[in-house]
């Protein structure tokens, strides 16, 4: 008997991700699964794989990396996420919905226009912001980076200029000294300018990101998240606590308050469709 998965995909700034409704927890999620969702040829294609579940009165963001692998957390698809449950669940979120993921709780704010808000929790800068690990790229000298800790480990290298940022090859993944036990999603960032407005002085950066489980990603929630964490201390007394972050697939803008964060952008469903898993996986 053949099994239909109904399924929708969408994007944060181009981080994409094929995102599956199942409020009575009764699909089951797997590595393979996810593998042949996420595969570019040979399934729908994806960064990842976003399952939408409801347990005990709350929705939990079940997130899977395109290798198979789970995370704690996807700024970008927790954007989508919003967006998918506004029109499967016919939620409001215009006062915002506290939902959990395996980083803990987080909450969204639809801002209007597609853009949403989301409220990352804590950070926490391990080195305090100074040079405590090493990236090696091919055909690259090893950079001094740092670690930062968003939930889920990320490690931000900060280069000159925009060249050496397109000149990167991140077909493999960086060399991280020491090794994360758990791997880390790492940023190599650009800062631009400070630009100032009606509510005060921003910063602007750029930045690239080959993400822990899924290559070069368009774009990263939680690395931007990182990158504007690394960029205000390493700027120093007077660092701006806004920046807008540049990524190939678009702009996001963080928001520094305190010890904790918010991201902000926008998220689009672009397509709805139903499958054979059993086809896609061969079962």
């Amino acid at each position: 008997m053949t099994r239909t998965l109904r399924f929708t995909k969408g994007h944060g700034t181009e981080n994409d991700f094929v995102l599956v409704f199942d409020p009575d927890d009764s699909i089951g999620m797997g590595p393979e699964l996810v593998r042949a969702l996420t595969h570019r040829r040979r399934g729908i294609g994806a960064d990842g794989v976003i399952r939408a579940v409801s347990r005990s009165g709350r929705w939990f963001m079940d997130y899977w990396n395109a290798d198979g692998s789970t995370a704690e957390m996807c700024g970008n698809g927790a954007r989508v996420f919003a967006a998918f449950l506004e029109r499967e669940a016919r939620l409001d979120l215009g006062h915002g919905l506290t939902f959990d993921t395996r980083g803990g709780e987080k909450k969204v704010t639809a801002r209007g226009e597609g853009r949403y808000a989301v409220e990352m929790g804590e950070w926490t800068l391990p080195g305090g912001g100074a040079h405590d690990a090493d990236v090696a790229v091919a055909r690259h000298a090893a950079f001094p980076a740092s670690t930062v800790d968003m939930g889920n480990p990320h490690t931000v290298v900060a280069l000159e200029s925009l060249d050496e940022l397109r000149s990167l090859d991140l077909s493999k993944a960086p060399q991280v000294t020491p090794r994360p036990d758990q791997g880390t999603n790492v940023e190599f960032v650009v800062a631009n300018h400070r630009v100032s407005d009606a509510e005060g002085t921003r910063g602007r950066v750029t930045m690239r990101v080959h993400e822990r489980g899924s290559g070069e990603t368009r774009s990263c929630g939680t690395g931007a998240c990182a990158v504007a964490v690394a960029q205000h201390a390493w700027a120093g007394s007077g660092a701006p606590t806004v920046w807008d972050v540049e990524v190939p697939g678009g702009m996001l803008t963080v928001s520094i308050d305190g010890p904790t964060v918010v991201l902000e952008g926008p998220a689009v469903l672009v397509a709805d469709g139903t499958l054979d898993p059993d086809a896609l996986t061969g079962g």
